[in-house]
This record gives structure tokens, sequence and C-alpha cells, in this order.
């Protein structure tokens, strides 16, 4: 890792070099606040101004109309973007701080950091616009600007929401566009907060990165080569609008570190000998890489006891497991000794103190980190349920996050239920799970999600249900596991779970989780339903093509066949019509009813044990699969009424 960091630098250094040889000038600005001592650095706008320590870029004219404005707040000196004559680009790096804050409900319209060749304001660029260009300008080259927007209204239909950045070059419709949403920031709450923003631009590599807030995480990161759109020398600063519906658009801080490159030969030419510099790069690498290790170091350490700290906190608090036992019981993590390998991890079979157990070897590359591993930790830990898998112990130690459960004999479920025709012998050692045996399974796994979102002082999200994370053990008795997505949420005044991230297993996620990077108690529904149809069916969810997508996954498959009243087709061909007709009609239409595309029609896990209890009949499901429509329809007064009405009645479920 550091020699790829070293390698890395002396590249980047070479390219320094070639730069400095080449007529250069220091382009830093660094304003941590704005009043009338720094007008004449700025060209200013007709509808802009400095006040009360910001650019003012919409600001409130004491008591005139704010509506249908645009502005621009720009440095007075061009910025030497990129060299014709060596076409050498510069790279450069911008924070600002802005504050927005809505005048009317809604506001409108944002914000922009722009690089533009024209000082000036476009005619008609207010409203929509954005100060960025006008209806002439919109995607021509003469616009010649480059703006990453923060958007306040959806003024479009190709915008995300009211709520995103977005990256335009010589337009107004985004090249791209994130919504800023499932990060938990709003851009328009100047009131409680300001949004901090980054933007870097490599001029090697030709590739734009934005962060908001979370200066780690970028929002996204683009190639773009910026000298094919604006010219060398463009100014910097930002652009804003308002429309019907007003806001103030303010910038509270700005600091912008570039090298303005420049061709003029009465510029300062810097000439350095060459081995002088090649001496500096060595030394400075050395001196970074030494820097980089002990940092690194105590990171580690900082880690360590931080995760100690959160984990042992817990009044439930599982085992801490020295990394040489586990290392020792599972044969140093021998291929011998693997039980299954997932997006996370590696799972192993050990024996500690002559106790068979199971340990996940968390993957370097899985994007699980420490906030996951405490979340599996912590959550786990405090749960108790015949049907979750229990969590003995915990290790982080050598930076290697480590998982100790008990161990399950029959290991998941998915190396039962699936099935092809070109099965390997493995696949086939795998016994036919009889239809009681399914039903037992489904019932089991109901209850232990069910105490999940009503069992616990806490709502539990899992996040990631699917046949792989369910375990069987002698008995063939099932339990949850993989608790590394479960999130948390407080009854009281949280109604559900926002990752930047997305979270969860493909052909398993609810439509609207994908949308939105929101995870409900009805998303882990979905993926419940998810479950009853794949056990039912023999088949994976993106069925027989492994498709994933919306139209021609497991649930459209089904739902087509309940469609023509043939539903007990769906059923697994190798259970050879050995099942109760009603009882596999009812879970395939249970399942159906969980994957319903609107949440708020998806019915509540105590529900759909009733329905596994044979206590209630599954709910009606349409003959056509509805199209997902978001925001979702709200539940009729008429749903909202649970009926019981006649009882179905099934066979035992209880675990044998």
């Amino acid at each position: 890792m550091f020699f790829s960091t070293a390698i890395k630098f002396l590249i980047q250094s070479t390219f320094l070099w070639a730069v400095l040889t080449t007529h250069v000038q220091c382009f830093n600005l660094n304003y941590t606040a704005f009043n009338d001592s720094y007008i004449n650095d700025f060209i200013i706008s007709p509808h802009s101004r400095l006040f009360l320590d910001a650019i003012q870029v919409t600001p409130d004219v004491r008591g005139a109309t704010m509506a249908n404005r645009s502005g621009r707040v720009l440095y007075k000196t061009p910025f030497q973007l990129w060299n014709k004559k060596d076409m050498i680009s510069s790279s450069f790096t911008t924070t600002f701080k802005l504050n927005i804050l809505n005048q009317t409900n809604p506001g409108g319209e944002g914000l922009a950091f722009i690089l533009t060749a024209n000082p000036q304001v476009p005619p008609d660029s207010d409203g929509a616009w954005l100060g960025i260009v006008n209806q002439q300008l919109n995607g021509t080259s003469d616009a010649k600007i480059v703006a990453i927007e923060f958007d306040t209204r959806k003024s479009y239909s190709e915008d995300l929401d009211d709520n995103h950045i977005g990256l335009d070059v010589n337009s107004v419709y985004s090249r791209r566009q994130f919504s800023l949403t499932p990060r938990g920031v709003k851009i328009s709450d100047g009131a409680n907060k300001d949004v901090t923003a980054r933007v870097q631009y490599d001029g090697v590599g030709k590739r734009l990165t934005v962060f908001v807030d979370d200066m780690e995480n970028p929002v996204f990161s683009e190639n773009l080569d910026l000298s094919l759109y604006l010219p060398e020398n463009v100014y910097v600063g930002f652009s804003g609008s308002t429309s019907g519906e007003t806001q103030l658009n303010c910038v509270r801080s700005w600091e912008f570190d570039g090298i303005d490159i420049d061709d003029d030969d009465d510029k300062r030419l810097i000439v350095i000998v060459v081995p002088v510099v090649g001496g500096v790069i060595l030394f400075a690498s050395i001196a970074i890489l030494v820097y980089w290790k002990r940092k690194s170091d105590r990171k580690y350490l900082d880690d360590a006891f931080g995760i100690q700290l959160a984990i042992e906190g817990s009044s439930t608090a599982p085992r801490k497991f020295k990394f040489k036992d586990l290392k020792k019981g599972t044969g140093n993590f021998s291929p011998k000794n693997k039980l299954g390998k997932g997006g996370f991890g590696t799972v192993y079979k050990g024996v500690i103190r002559n106790i068979e157990v199971a340990v996940k070897k968390i993957s370097k590359k899985s994007t699980q980190g420490k906030t996951e591993f405490i979340a599996e930790v912590t959550t786990i830990g405090n749960l108790h349920h015949r049907n979750l898998v229990k969590l003995i112990g915990w290790c982080y130690e050598r930076r290697e996050f480590l998982l100790v459960y008990e161990y399950l004999p029959n290991g998941s479920l998915d190396k039962y239920i699936f099935h092809d025709d070109n099965q390997s012998e493995l696949q086939q050692e795998y016994e036919i799970l009889s239809w009681p045996v399914r039903l037992s399974i489904i019932s089991g796994a109901a209850q232990a999600l069910d105490y999940l979102h009503n069992g616990c002082a806490e709502t539990v999200l899992h996040r990631d249900i699917k046949s792989s994370n369910i375990m069987l053990d002698s008995e063939f008795n099932p339990k949850l596991g993989d608790f590394g997505l479960a999130r948390m949420i407080k009854l009281n005044d949280q109604t559900h779970h926002s990752t930047k991230d997305i979270a969860g297993t493909p052909g398993y996620m609810a439509p609207e989780s994908i949308l939105t990077g929101r995870f409900t108690v009805q998303t882990d529904v979905y993926a419940f339903g998810i479950l009853i149809l794949e056990v039912a069916c023999g088949r994976k969810p993106g069925g027989q093509n492994h498709q994933n997508d919306y139209s021609c996954n497991i649930v459209n498959w089904v739902w087509e066949l309940y469609k023509k009243g043939r539903i007990i087709d769906a059923a697994d061909k190798r259970l050879e019509g050995e099942f109760e007709a009603n009882e596999m009609e009812c879970v395939l239409v249970l399942g159906l009813a969980c994957c319903h595309p609107n949440p708020n029609k998806r019915p509540l896990m105590k529900i759909v044990l009733q329905v596994l209890k044979g206590e209630a009949v599954a709910p009606d499901v349409p003959n056509e699969r509805p199209a997902f429509i978001w925001p979702p329809l709200p539940p009729s007064f008429k749903e909202l009424d649970i009926s019981l009405g006649q009882i179905t009645p099934f066979s035992e479920l209880s675990g044998r």
C-alpha cells in the first residue's frame, strides 16, 4: 500500500516539476467572511452584494421584491485554467460554505459555483436558469460555462428532486445529478446549518470531484476535460437566481487554491535543476511515507480503542476473542474449513475450546467497515430470539474484523432451494426440502423479522433479508443472520433509515429503497416477500436468466401466473405436487402481497404471521401487477381496517 502510494506521489511530483519549469503563478483565495473592504476584489452584478459578512448572490433588498432575480459574484482576476502552447491544464481545489434560506414555500431556485468565460449575467437568466445561461445560450458552445449547481427546486421533469446537486456543462440541464436527501443534507436549511462543499479538479487526470459536508466520501467524481468547453482564462465565483418563489442565496466563506499557468514571457520563469528536484522529490516521498505509516498506526490504535469502547459499553456485549485463537481454531483460515463466501467476507468452521463455531472474516475489499462491524456486534448482542443466529464473540486485531457465531451444521437455505438443469454433483448432494419443512422455515423467518420490527425496544431494520442469510440448524430450524447492514430506528420519532450508499442485495431490494436510499419496515417486508417466493418456487430472485430488473424478476413471473389463474404452476417442480394446494396458493399470494410496488399496501409482519398460522386469509392482490409510482398512494380507509375474514387452516408450523 505504501509503495503504491509512493509511486503515485512520484508521478504527481514529476508533473508538478513539469509545471514549475513552465511559466506559473499561484492563484490562491481565502475569505473567511465578506465585507465592504473586499468589494474591489470582485465583479458584482447589480442584483448581488457583499453584506452581513457574506456574498449575497440574491440578497434581501430591504422590502423590495426578490422575485425573478439572477446574479453573479466573481473574483475580478481571471484564472488561467489551461495553456494552449504547452497543453498543460491546471489543477485546483475550492472549498466554500453556503447558506441558503427559503423566503417562500416552496423556495427557489438555487445557487451554483461557476467557471465562466463571461463575467456578465446573461439577460433573462432568472428562475430555473440559475444565472448560468438563458434560453438562447442553453446547450450551445457559446455559453462557455461549467457549473456545480445546488438546486433547491424541481423546475424540470429531468430534475431528480428539490434537493440535489448537478454538473452543468454549457447547459442548465445537468450532465450528472445526485440527490443529497439520502445523505441527510438539506441545501435550503440555512436557518439551521450551513452546507460545506468542495470541488477538486485534477488537471492531469482530467477529473472533477465534488464533496458535500462529508469530505471523505465524494458525492460524485466525473471524467471531464475542462479545456474542451472553456477558454484558457476563466472567471471563478458564484451565480444564483430566484423565480416567483424566493430565497436568500449566500456564500459565507470561500477558499480557492490553484496553479495559474501563464505563457507570458514577462512572468517569472522558475527553472529547477533536475538533480535537485529529484533529490527533493525523493526526500519528500520518504518523509511522507514515514508520516503516513505513523498516521496509519495511530489510526489503527484509535480505531481499536473506539471499537472496544463502543462494543463493551453495551450491557450484553459478546466475548472478545484473540486473533491467534481464531487463527488456530480455523486451521489458519484453511480453505478446507470454508463454509461460504458473501459480499462482506468469508465464513470458516472453527473449534474454540472444544466448541464448534463459525468465524466470519470480513474482507478488506468489503464496504463493511468499522461502523457496520460495530452495528452487527451491538445489534445482535442485544437481540435474543430462537430464530436469530447467536453471536458468540468478536475480534479486531491486525486490522482484521472477525465475528464468531454459533455453528449451524446445515448451512444456508439457498443451497437447498435453488436448482437448475446443470447442477453440479456438489449441489445435488443437498436434499430436496419437503413442503412442510419449507413452510416451517418461512414461518420461523417471519417470527424472527416480526421480533426485529415489533419485539425490541427499538425497531431493527435488517436491510438484507435473503435466503443466503437464513441459516439452518441440525433440525432445519431457520435462524436469521448477517446483521452487517442492520440499523435501529426509534419508534417515537423515526420511521426510516437513510443511506448515502445503496445497501442490500439486488433482486431483494424494494424499488423505493433503490430510488430514495430509504429503508423502512416495508422494505424489509418486500425482501421477505421475495424470500417467500423463492422458497416456494425453488427459483432465484432474478428468474431463470438471473435478471434483477423490475419487469423480469420472480415477482413479475409469479404475478403473470396469478393473473392467468395458474399461480400453483409457480410451485417448485421438485416437490412433485406433494403439498396442500390451498397452502401453496395462500403462501404465493402472501409473497405477492409483500412485494406490492406500493409500500403502503404491503402487510405488516404481524399480519404475515397471522396468515402463516391460519389466523387470517392472505391479503387481496390485484390481477395485474401495479406500476411503481413515487411518492406512493396512501392506503384507503377500507384497507386500514384489516379483516380477518374466513380462516384458512394451515398445518402445524412449529420447528421440528
